[in-house]
């Protein structure tokens, strides 16, 4: 048996969309289940996201420290965003990402993993690069406002960043999730096995 997610979509009857917002909205869908009775399924619709594990020479990951509202948390995260524009590379998405919330370019780009934040709820997918090589990248620090004007960018050895994790310290997703990821992938075929960064995503088609 392999164990493998399908692509898969049952009978919707109707549809709304009860909020838009400026990012992201919620869609009401009734859905028929097997059994032939029909639900109501309500969730957000997300244009999806990229994240990047930037590991230097010394075994250190970039972070950057930032307050969520939602959780009422400042928490420790790796670079992310938005994916902005329909289609967009998501690897041009990772590097422009790391650029304005690190100033940092990298040489060796893979794709760590690919998620799902919440199935249950929303449709947010995000495909989380590991990207080496780094250096400093040239030009003016991209300007920055809102809660990111208040951001603490830092390095930090990837052996604390998983003890964090496990300790319940660290709780941003991308961040658990590429950190654990990174420490399977070492364990198992070694980084340089990883997909290539313009590795086909169906959750989110773009054009390379």
């Amino acid at each position: 048996m392999t164990i493998r997610d399908t692509a898969e979509e049952w009978e919707i009857r109707a549809t709304k969309t009860p909020f838009t917002g400026n990012k992201t909205s919620v869609r009401t869908d009734d859905v028929v289940m097997p059994d032939g009775t029909v639900v109501h399924r309500d969730y957000q619709v997300h244009p999806g996201s990229v994240a990047v594990l930037a590991l230097d020479d010394a075994d250190r990951v970039i972070v950057i420290r930032q307050y969520r509202h939602p959780v009422r948390r400042k928490l420790w995260e790796i670079p992310a965003g938005l994916l902005d524009v329909p289609g967009e590379n998501p690897l041009h998405a990772a590097q422009r990402e790391l650029y304005e919330e690190a100033h940092v370019k990298a040489e060796d780009w893979r794709v760590l993993t690919d998620v799902y934040t919440t199935p249950g709820g929303c449709d947010e997918a995000v495909r989380i690069f590991l990207a080496r090589g780094l250096s400093e990248a040239e030009g003016e620090r991209f300007e920055v406002e809102h809660e990111e004007a208040d951001m603490e960018i830092t390095r930090v050895p990837v052996t604390e960043l998983v003890r964090g994790v496990l300790a319940g310290e660290l709780h941003n997703n991308c961040l658990v999730v590429g950190v654990l990821s990174l420490a399977a992938a070492r364990d198992g075929a070694g980084l340089d096995a990883l997909r290539p960064a313009l590795a086909p995503w169906p959750a989110r088609p773009f054009d390379a």
